[in-house]
């Protein structure tokens, strides 16, 4: 506890250091307010919102080579029609495509996710833009 000693008249008596403390009170309870607010954030963060991700529909087609990875069903990796392995999947787009910046990724439903993720990891690490190929919804709605 912070106190002051005076005189009696209000003045300081001299000899006495002044007292400086600091009011840790208001600091603790807004860091046991964001605490809280952070608990239940955080909770919110970890499981997330549940969606179905929606089949697209097709906007146009082209005729230009492009440089379209794929995964199959049996997890077998290729560049166009050309297989190829991870490791030499970004060395075999720079040479066929050289200057490209953007790759097509197309994987089949049934391959994991980690799989996909390896793949746009190498990807993005080699600084492509990276665009995923989706299958056009039958009823032709977005």
């Amino acid at each position: 506890m912070a106190f002051n000693v005076t005189n009696g008249i209000g003045r300081r008596s001299r000899g006495l250091p002044s007292m400086a403390d600091i009011n840790v009170t208001p600091f603790v309870d807004v860091v046991l307010v964001l605490l809280i607010i952070f608990i239940i954030t955080a909770h919110v963060m970890d499981y997330g919102v549940e969606v179905n991700v929606p089949k697209t529909k097709t906007v146009a087609s082209s005729d230009k080579d492009l440089p379209v990875v794929t995964l199959s069903a049996k997890s077998e990796l290729s560049l166009g029609n050309t297989p190829v392995k991870l490791v030499d999947l970004v060395s075999a787009i720079h040479s066929r495509f050289p200057g490209q910046t953007d790759v097509y990724v197309r994987a089949d439903e049934k391959i994991p996710y980690g799989q996909v993720m390896q793949v746009n990891a190498e990807l993005g690490a080699a600084k492509f833009n990276i665009k995923l190929v989706t299958q056009a919804d039958s009823n032709g709605r977005r």
